[in-house]
């Protein structure tokens, strides 16, 4: 088992080789670069790097992942929109009709699931606003498609739900992280608003911690959030990337067709396992 430092410093390597054209899509450099850590992909000690996805290859890996392929709020979720380049994973953002959408957005779930560890994504949000961009942990019945809202799938099989982004793009100074208990009867425990720098600017790191007696969220390294989660019914769950068209809850902002096509971009997601 790799060290996450040294499976990110495999990382910098890599991409600096992409630069020069001398590395192939799906290889790592054998020698790795010394590079400092940056506390924004620090992680809890005790943890162990156990599964991730680094994006380096040319197309999605599909051994990992599933599509998002339902229609919800103002849009249509497509495989057609999720691409691999330059070692980042983009979900692309168009104004194109589909299934009686006006536009269509993205997602991925994997199809691996996990339970308590420290999960953690790399983002950059989208310019325009009426996109909802979300890294978040759920599990869901594959028997009945990806489609998050579905009553039976929750019914059967969603125990919670951890929000450790979920961002409205037109408020890119903020986003929001939850936990929802899905078991009736539902509860939500823990919103909070965080204020950040444009998240448009550039990457920034999230990260979620769930143990049997808390959830942690994290910004760039920093807690900004604790729930208290003892004695609340725990399952296992699946890692989700996505965007798509909606306006603020509580809003009607509408979609900027000005910024599109636009993308939500993520360079690399991680889990770790505590040993």
């Amino acid at each position: 088992m790799h060290s996450p430092w040294s499976f990110l410093r495999g990382r910098i390597a890599a991409r600096a080789a992409i630069g020069l054209g001398f590395l192939a899509a799906t290889s790592l450099p054998t020698h790795a670069l010394e590079v400092t850590p940056d506390p924004a992909f620090s992680v809890p000690p005790g943890y162990t790097l156990a599964w991730s996805d680094e994006f380096a290859d040319s197309a999605l890996d599909l051994s990992k992942w599933a599509y998002r392929t339902d229609s919800k709020a103002w849009s249509t979720q497509k495989p057609e929109n999720v691409s691999l380049s330059g070692g980042f994973l983009h979900l692309s953002l168009k104004k194109e009709p589909a299934e009686g959408k006006n536009y269509t957005g993205a997602g991925i779930i994997s199809k691996q699931s996990f339970r308590f560890g420290f999960y953690q994504a790399r983002c950059r949000i989208p310019a325009g606003a009426g996109w909802h961009n979300s890294f978040w942990m759920m599990d869901y019945d594959p028997a009945v498609g990806a489609n998050p809202d579905h009553i039976g799938s929750r019914a059967s099989s969603i125990t919670q739900e951890l929000d450790a982004l979920e961002n409205d793009s037109s408020h890119l100074n903020d986003y929001e992280v939850n936990y929802h208990k899905w078991i009736s009867p539902h509860r939500e425990i823990g919103h909070k608003v965080v204020q950040t720098p444009d998240l448009s600017a550039d990457f920034h790191v999230w990260g979620c911690e769930f143990t049997p007696e808390t959830v942690r969220y994290y910004f760039d390294g920093q807690i900004v959030q604790s729930v208290d989660v003892s004695g609340l019914p725990q399952g296992d769950q699946r890692i989700w990337l996505t965007s798509i068209a909606r306006s603020p809850l509580g809003g009607a902002t509408p979609v900027d067709d000005s910024k599109l096509p636009g993308e939500f971009v993520v360079d690399w997601v991680r889990y770790y396992r505590h040993e």
